[in-house]
């Protein structure tokens, strides 16, 4: 992890005293230098606080395209094995209805005279005795025929269905799926409107005012003491996935992407554990909900770490503080501090969960 500390430390992210963004010399002359500074300040600290605003409106947004382009996919896997099965159903019944109109015939070619009557007519004992068999084995042959025509029907009307059924969801999952991407444009647009009327030197200072706040924030997460108690030994699939993760360290963010090119958050995480043999959940909140938890104490290298209240980023830990992910759009897949978001916790890929099972959430 030596690597990761060398990355954080010229970040800025392990500790240390925050440099403070560089203030330029005010447009204003005749105005009070301290006051057009300090309003400079505030004016890039709230264009921050949009286009931050604005990016986890885009996450949200991604989570949900990512969640519904998946159920798409499930969807429309099981409608093409449904429409298979529906045609093998619909050989078997006209087979079957092939055998009934068989049945019929001979009936027919038998003067239409019922078995039963024709054994009963029978003088011939050993003809007797023969016809008696054959009419057992044929009236058990038309019963098969007729329960089996009835359970392929039910069947069939089962699978049709099934198959409507399916198409409705899919239907409705495209129709959110194509929101939430009208949605992340729609946000996206707006933070790169907003950060499109800053000059050079204010997106400068308005990247220094990030790093900065990310600074503060993991420099209160390691305040709190959390890293004395945390593990940096990872499993053997955890090295594996913390060796694909970091392999992509630089590559663009972009929303639903799950590499090998670009990534967004929990495509990252998704590929960097199916690289270490492990299937996990597409989406952050699912990953958040279906994989066992641990509490962050127990945290080892190769956890996943969930953030905000609603579950929508998620960053791989590489011990000694620190994780990878994919932050947002316009950035790429980097280094940064493991508390420099607020947590929501901590989830396990390649095993169960602590032995106390419980999340652990902290506030930053």
């Amino acid at each position: 992890m030596a690597c990761t500390a060398v990355v954080l430390c010229a970040t800025g992210l392990l500790g240390g005293t925050a440099t403070a963004a560089t203030i330029d010399d005010p447009k204003n002359p005749s105005a009070d230098p301290a006051k057009t500074a300090d309003a400079d300040a505030r004016h890039l600290d709230d264009v921050r606080k949009k286009i931050d605003a604005l990016y986890r409106k885009a996450e949200q947004a991604t989570d949900a395209y990512n969640a519904a382009k998946e159920q798409v996919d499930v969807q429309q896997k099981e409608i093409v094995q449904l429409a298979r099965t529906i045609d093998t159903t619909q050989h078997k019944l006209a087979a079957l209805k092939r055998q009934a109109g068989a049945l019929a015939s001979a009936q027919y070619r038998g003067g239409g005279l019922p078995a039963e009557a024709k054994l009963v007519l029978n003088a011939d004992p050993e003809r007797f005795l023969d016809n008696a068999t054959l009419a057992r084995k044929g009236q058990l042959a038309a019963k098969r025929v007729m329960s089996q025509l009835a359970h392929l029907k039910g069947d069939l009307q089962r699978y049709s269905a099934s198959a409507t059924d399916r198409w409705q969801k899919l239907e409705s999952n495209r129709k959110k799926k194509e929101s939430a991407q009208r949605d992340i444009k729609k946000q996206i647009d707006a933070a790169k409107e907003l950060e499109s009327r800053l000059a050079a030197k204010e997106k400068d200072r308005l990247k220094k005012l990030e790093d900065e706040r990310a600074f503060e924030q993991q420099q209160k997460w390691l305040d709190s003491g959390v890293l004395k108690d945390i593990s940096n030994k990872a499993s053997a699939e955890g090295k594996k996935a913390i060796s694909y993760a970091t392999a992509q360290l630089g590559k663009d963010y972009v929303w639903g992407a799950e590499g090998p090119d670009t990534f967004d958050c929990s495509g990252l995480t998704l590929r960097s554990w199916q690289a270490a043999g492990r299937t996990i959940p597409r989406t952050s909140q699912e990953q958040w909900r279906q994989l066992p938890r641990v509490a962050l104490k127990d945290m080892r290298p190769g956890d996943l770490i969930i953030y905000f209240s609603d579950a929508s980023h998620v960053g791989m830990y590489l011990g000694d503080g620190a994780i990878v992910h994919a932050p947002r759009p316009g950035r790429q897949v980097t280094i940064t501090g493991a508390g420099s978001m607020p947590i929501l916790g901590v989830v396990r890929p390649d095993g169960d969960a602590g032995h106390d099972g419980a999340a652990h959430t902290r506030d930053n």
